[in-house]
């Protein structure tokens, strides 16, 4: 007798549900802009990198006539290249055309200053001794840094950390800026961070598990610190450090690439 009372309640509520859906309306609302338009930016402009900065038919142009370095080299500054302006240039341009909203409020300005400066330190106080445990994995040594070659002179160093900041300052400007920020002013703040760390998350499923479980915590961290502070410039900065830091630990400790002085002819001038 319970069980078919429970069975009942069950029925009705699907009922209720069926009713509900039946009923909803495909209007659009006045809010409704911000958030489709950030999202499909988002969508559309990881999408538009992933395919060109992957394409074969790039790598293959790039690797005419040169070296198999500096290859790698061309192909890698590409890739940032084309992160910058489809996760960044673009989608800026476009929010700053169509939304009412100041760059401010996408965290492009210096509001909290100490406050950031606190993080940042604090953050990087821990993030070294990770990444130096991090990089001596061989999982880590097989794909870090992206730039396969063996010997790293200064001028490699500097273009690497210019390229790695352009684009990951672009990342950041997407999601911790303009898409956490326009979810957060429409839908609230947990939901505004839930959905940008799934983002985030999903993002980095290429790179491995490793990367995809670690941005969850990283993801909502920054997030905390982006709305916190009201700036993305402690997310940009740690990203940066997170990402640089492995990179040359990652030389470091790869027995087949070192750190040298004197300039290796072909490797950035072919």
């Amino acid at each position: 007798m319970q069980f078919l009372l429970l069975l009942t309640m069950a029925t009705f509520e699907t009922a209720n549900f069926v009713c509900a859906m039946n009923q909803t309306s495909f209007a659009w609302q006045p809010g409704d802009l911000p958030v489709v338009l950030v999202l499909g930016l988002l969508t559309v402009g990881f999408v538009t990198y992933w395919f060109l900065a992957e394409s074969p038919v790039l790598r293959q142009r790039l690797s005419r006539g040169v070296s198999q370095s500096t290859a790698s080299v061309r192909w890698v500054i590409s890739q940032k290249i084309i992160g910058f302006t489809f996760l960044g240039v673009i989608p800026l341009i476009i929010v700053t055309i169509v939304l009412p909203n100041s760059l401010a409020d996408y965290g492009l300005g210096f509001a909290n200053s100490l406050e950031s400066l606190l993080w940042v330190f604090g953050l990087a106080c821990v993030i070294f001794p990770l990444n130096i445990n991090a990089a001596k994995r061989p999982e880590n040594l097989a794909f870090y840094p992206m730039m396969r070659v063996s010997r790293w002179n200064p001028p490699l160093v500097v273009v690497n950390a210019l390229a790695t900041t352009a684009y990951l300052f672009a990342y950041e400007l997407l999601f911790r800026g303009i898409v956490l920020s326009v979810c957060v002013a429409t839908l609230g703040v947990w939901p505004a961070i839930a959905i940008n760390v799934a983002l985030y998350s999903t993002t980095h499923l290429p790179k491995g598990p490793a990367e995809t479980i670690g941005a969850i915590p990283f993801g909502l961290l920054v997030c905390y610190i982006t709305l916190s502070t009201g700036t993305i410039w402690v997310a940009v900065v740690i990203h940066v450090i997170l990402s640089l830091s492995n990179d040359y630990l990652s030389v470091h400790y790869n027995p087949s690439m070192k750190f040298v002085r004197t300039h290796e002819k072909g490797v950035l001038s072919e």
